[in-house]
């Protein structure tokens, strides 16, 4: 095989992904796709890339198939993510090769990645211009209700399961520039153990939320309608609060949100993408 042929790896491809997800690790430390696999959530949205030699991947591009929500419209659209290349053969221009196989792909449909600021000077050259991502809160003190709402496990089918259909039969969490039907990576997240709790509010109301440092997170509402979130916070905490931040555009859920500071967890990059001016935040859960 020549060192420069890509290969497909998509849902039905079992032993592929085992050697894509050897060498997830060895670009991203502390990155990890094997729970996923096993829990069966690599569906056929998401596909990678893959440049292999003598049975291993040493360079990736994967694409994942999104429901992009750009002004409260619904538009297909893809993200890139998993985008590297091995130690050992960098510099030898296989992550262009692959980026390259990834947006033929794509073709001229809108295309969003998230990067490291190690790499912010290569995106440019195919065409991807940055897109600055910002931080929403709120000052306000709560305290806890006394019972939380109940956690979902996602290490159950069943509940991985109503997540993606609440993800896909939901509302937008935003209006501006967010997702919907992303359920799946939301499962990502949470096999990899970067979720935090996923609380069910009501049936058709859950929320990935925590507290940190007197802060209580949310990260994402899935929900069949807009509610007001306020009589529903002190049922996510087990200690007081001074502050509540969103891991999206919060307009929605809480139109008095002020923009706190810059996300500085990853730069967004666009391509093919006419975005609304002003601050945004694309939802951390729907992030590859």
């Amino acid at each position: 095989m020549s060192k420069s042929q890509v290969v497909v790896i998509d849902h039905r491809a079992s032993e592929l992904q085992a050697a894509f997800c050897e060498y997830v690790p060895r670009v991203f430390r502390t990155v990890d796709f094997r729970r996923w696999c096993e829990w069966g959530e690599w569906r056929e949205e998401y596909r990678a890339f893959s440049v292999m030699e003598e049975g291993r991947v040493v360079a990736n591009a994967s694409v994942s198939r999104m429901c992009l929500w750009v002004e409260g419209r619904e538009m297909e659209g893809y993200q890139l993510g998993a985008v590297g290349c091995v130690p050992e053969r960098r510099g030898q221009g296989l992550s262009r090769v692959v980026m390259e196989a990834a947006l033929d792909f794509c073709g001229s449909a809108p295309v969003m990645l998230f990067a490291n600021k190690n790499v912010l000077g290569f995106y440019p050259r195919f065409g991807f211009v940055p897109r600055e991502q910002r931080l929403f809160g709120v000052s306000l003190s709560v305290e806890p209700a006394g019972v939380l709402a109940p956690e979902v496990d996602l290490s159950e089918a069943r509940a991985r399961e109503a997540l993606v259909a609440l993800a896909a039969e939901g509302v937008a969490v935003t209006e501006r520039f967010g997702a919907r039907r992303h359920g799946h990576i939301a499962t990502w997240y949470a096999a990899a153990n970067f979720a935090r709790p996923l609380r069910r509010l009501r049936d058709d109301a859950w929320v990935f939320a925590g507290v940190e440092d007197g802060v209580l997170h949310i990260e994402d509402v899935y929900a069949r309608e807009v509610f007001d979130l306020r009589p529903h916070l002190g049922r996510l905490i087990d200690q007081p609060v001074k502050e509540v931040r969103f891991g999206f555009t919060p307009e929605r859920w809480w139109p008095g949100a002020e923009v706190v500071g810059e996300d500085l967890e990853a730069d967004l990059f666009v391509r093919n993408l006419r975005l609304p001016t002003g601050p945004d935040r694309f939802p951390v859960m729907a992030r590859t």
